[in-house]
């Protein structure tokens, strides 16, 4: 089961989520192409237009040399441009756009989530908590990022807010003892989620492996497939830096899905596109605020579409 926001809504606040990004795409679209025909200077602007976009040299270079196969030295408008680029981006996202589904079977599923801090990892972890207890689900959450008293705080906060329990640890206590033992309430509770917050302080990068790996070892030793699902959490503001996240994280955590955050604050949303294009990681959902129903499955065609400022997205 999948958390979903209301498909209406969310297109509403998705379209404005990404408002600073389609702005500045539709803008710089408008004036490349003010000529009759599509010719190398338009190609070559719409390629530094996308890359200043984040979408990435790969991709940037792909979709512009793509235009200029069908089009070349022939007549087109900006409309045109902005709706093929939509579905060619939507096709580039399609085989990553994978809700984040739970196994019934396993009481509970076991998410790990994982991160630099100050990407929004607790409060994605709030949000998705009081989601699927809006399904019905019982949930559990362990505050396993024992070095920093606001992150156990703040999933506290959470937790009384949903009326779901938290499992925390002393300052400073073994991150990996927390976890362990909130794994053993969750099973012992019937739980059907149980979401592990991590820490992400890459700065002491061998600790940080150590730490996420005994975490790991430790959720192993009740069931050898656990952690179930390893989300990592980015924030779209960092842009290019996202990407180097994901591979610092790939070798600190087997990774095997991404949640993309603060979509709303930044001018770059194309870096969903060079993320899915360059490491191939399921992303689960995006946010674009604060509240609890700013979080939704990630759609390629609903983000594509709106990434472009397409009305349609929110027909």
């Amino acid at each position: 089961m999948s958390s979903v926001a209301p498909k209406t809504g969310w297109l509403s606040r998705l379209k404005q989520g990404l408002g600073k990004t389609s702005g500045k795409l539709a803008g710089g679209i408008t004036g490349i192409f003010t000529k009759a025909k599509l010719d190398n200077d338009s190609i070559e602007s719409l390629e530094e237009l996308l890359i200043e976009s984040d979408l990435g040299a790969s991709v940037a270079s792909e979709l512009s040399a793509a235009l200029a196969k069908q089009r070349f030295d022939k007549q087109i408008a900006p409309d045109e441009v902005r709706q093929f680029l939509a579905a060619q981006i939507a096709a580039i996202l399609e085989p990553y756009a994978k809700p984040l589904v739970l196994d019934a079977s396993r009481k509970p599923s076991v998410i790990m989530m994982v991160g630099v801090n100050g990407n929004g990892k607790t409060t994605t972890i709030g949000k998705l908590a009081s989601q699927y207890r809006q399904q019905g689900l019982k949930v559990m959450l362990a505050a396993a990022d024992t070095f920093r008293a606001a992150a156990v705080e703040q999933l506290q906060v959470w937790g009384q807010r949903a009326n779901i329990p938290v499992i925390t640890g002393e300052f400073e206590a073994d991150p990996a003892s927390v976890a362990f033992r909130a794994y053993e309430q969750a099973k012992a509770a019937g739980a059907d989620v149980l979401l592990i917050d991590t820490a992400g302080r890459l700065q002491n990068k061998a600790n940080l492996m150590a730490e996420l790996q005994k975490i790991s070892k430790v959720l192993k030793k009740i069931d050898p497939e656990a952690p179930h699902h390893t989300l990592q959490v980015l924030d779209a503001t960092t842009g290019q830096n996202a990407l180097s996240q994901v591979q610092a994280f790939k070798e600190l955590a087997q990774i095997n899905g991404l949640v993309i955050t603060k979509l709303d604050g930044t001018a770059k949303g194309g870096i969903v596109v060079a993320l899915a294009k360059q490491e191939k990681i399921p992303i689960h959902y995006i946010g674009i605020g604060e509240g609890i129903e700013d979080i939704s499955d990630f759609s390629a065609t609903d983000f594509a579409q709106n990434l472009l400022g397409l009305q349609e997205a929110i027909d």
